[in-house]
């Protein structure tokens, strides 16, 4: 099946919130449209009418973005849609202003991360809720 990537899309709650269920095993619902009105960008990919991949690029208001819920569900992994989110994502954030382009990640994703372009870094990271 062919996978359309759209930028900024608005899949709704339902349409996203299957998606996280799917690709994050998540068990509760949130409102996501908070989020995504303060995002610099989000790209969803589709299958016909099923999102089935999702990034949201969140930044600081100035030169610095950062990839957020990067997620492709199940059915659809291993055919290069994880990427193809990324390149466009990467794309719409320089187009938006910003310099650098951020981004957390597993252990196990340091291969996907490097062959996407991403240079390793210090970083760290505080838990503020149990």
């Amino acid at each position: 099946m062919q996978i359309e990537f759209r930028d900024d899309p608005d899949p709704g709650n339902e349409a996203l919130n299957t998606l996280w269920a799917n690709a994050w095993d998540a068990r509760s619902a949130r409102d996501f449209s908070p989020i995504l009105s303060r995002s610099l960008a989000h790209v969803g990919a589709f299958a016909g009418t099923q999102l089935v991949g999702f990034v949201n690029v969140a930044w600081d208001g100035g030169i610095h973005a950062f990839i957020l819920d990067i997620c492709v569900d199940r059915e659809f992994r291993r055919q290069g849609i994880a990427s193809g989110l990324l390149q466009r994502a990467k794309i719409l954030t320089r187009d938006r202003g910003a310099e650098w382009l951020h981004v957390d990640f597993e252990p196990h994703l340091i291969n996907f991360y490097r062959r996407t372009g991403f240079a390793p870094t210090e970083a760290g990271l505080m838990r503020l809720r149990d």
